[in-house]
């Protein structure tokens, strides 16, 4: 909770100095040839435990490209630290020329003129843009121009241990609705001796990315484009929904939930496709997986994760650029999927014969393709505004430890309101 709260403090201190909108066709930073020999510094948190993959990409990149060789840094534990490392860099002369940045965190450098638009860049080293996941790329979109590509992407599952489900009485699937869970699915786990039915991520760990979805299923949102939603009467009615779950005993949140999940202390759990494989390596629970619940033809997940950007003060641009279309190929993309869970990012990679092998021999794997369709593009006030995420976890928090939901939501739509109003509408196109 501390680095988030001290990502907040970072960024909502480097909005006040926003320079002007990022925009544009070039990178606006003289650059090296990429034909000439040069080293790009490639910052990243693993997601996943991935360095060991990192470096085999890298390894095999270096192979196809002699004359560019790429340092893997560990750039921090997790996306806020990254984040909050690079931010401080960009205030300096050295910067990386590719980093990691998650789903809130891309936009602010993007905003602030910080990252390099790739549009252009990706086109010189011919890479394929039009192979990745459209929605997954066009996130990525602010004004025209794109600022990463996909790279660890992920939605939320819902996690369920079949033996627990089994003994419970239930049937082998996730409940349809987070009504259907409430009336009959929670109740008859609860029965189950010292097991928790459902283990969700607490407002330090992301609480508000899971909760989204469950927002969206019930008519709410974080916003509507630029302007806070959260005191609507339906945001109210999810918020109050959320904290009957922990009141009944339904809900737990933990730092750390697969642990809670894998333990057999909690019968389900909510938490990324890139926990497929922690969750399920030791074999000790039985895993199922579903959909979020959601009314029929109702979102009830969104994506997640991180894509990679350069920024704007690299000198090896193009360099970067190539690297970075070659680690999510879809050859390459495949290989960092199955060695974590998270999502390939082409949409060729889905069709590829290992894939396809690789969902008969994990079925588990293929609810998140399957989910992907169904998902939608983040609410503004969650993955836009700086620190909006941290804010709302800490609210989720509170309102989990029993807060009134509606004073809880009203300050925090103020709060973020004035924020948006102030440090961003203004420097927006019109």
């Amino acid at each position: 909770m501390k680095l988030r709260k001290m990502l907040v403090a970072t960024v909502a201190a480097g909005a006040l100095v926003l320079s002007g909108c990022a925009g544009g066709s070039g990178s606006g930073t003289k650059q090296n040839d990429a034909s000439g020999d040069v080293t790009i510094d490639f910052w990243s948190n693993h997601p996943a435990n991935s360095r060991e993959t990192e470096t085999e990409l890298i390894k095999a990149f270096e192979k196809e490209n002699p004359n560019i060789k790429v340092k893997l840094t560990d750039a921090g534990k997790d996306y806020e630290e990254v984040a909050q490392k690079l931010n401080a860099a960009l205030s300096g002369s050295q910067v990386p020329d590719v980093a990691i940045a998650s789903d809130v965190t891309w936009f602010n450098f993007a905003f602030q003129g910080q990252a390099a638009p790739l549009d252009d860049l990706l086109k010189k080293v011919d890479a394929d843009t039009a192979d990745y996941v459209p929605s997954l790329y066009d996130e990525y979109k602010f004004e025209g121009s794109h600022y990463a590509v996909p790279f660890s992407r992920s939605t939320p599952l819902f996690y369920y241990n079949k033996e627990l489900w089994k003994k419970a009485g239930l049937p082998d699937r996730g409940p349809k609705t987070w009504e259907e869970w409430d009336s009959d699915f929670a109740p008859k786990l609860k029965e189950l001796s010292g097991v928790t039915p459902l283990s969700i991520p607490d407002g330090a760990s992301y609480m508000d990315w899971y909760f989204q979805g469950m927002l969206w299923s019930m008519g709410g949102s974080y916003s509507k484009d630029w302007d806070m939603n959260l005191s609507s009467p339906e945001s109210v009615k999810a918020g109050e929904f959320l904290q009957k779950q922990f009141k009944d005993g339904y809900f737990a949140a933990a730092k750390d939930a697969t642990v809670t999940f894998t333990s057999g202390k909690a019968a389900a759990m909510l938490e990324s496709t890139g926990s497929l494989q922690n969750a399920a390596k030791d074999g000790r629970v039985d895993i199922g997986t579903a959909f979020l619940p959601a009314p029929e033809g109702v979102p009830g997940a969104s994506t997640g994760g991180a894509g990679l950007l350069i920024p704007k003060k690299s000198k090896n641009q193009e360099a970067a650029a190539k690297f970075i279309a070659f680690i999510t190929n879809a050859q390459n993309t495949v290989k960092f999927s199955q060695a974590t869970g998270y999502m390939p990012v082409r949409t060729s990679a889905v069709e590829l014969p290992e894939t396809k092998d690789y969902v008969k021999e994990h079925p588990n794997f293929n609810t998140a393709l399957q989910q992907l369709p169904e998902t939608q593009k983040q609410d503004a006030g969650r993955a836009f505004v700086p620190g909006g995420g941290a804010r709302i976890g800490a609210a989720l928090d509170k309102i989990a430890q029993g807060a009134d939901v509606a004073d809880t939501f009203k300050a925090l739509d103020e709060e973020q309101q004035t924020i948006i109003d102030r440090d961003i509408k203004p420097k927006l196109k019109k």
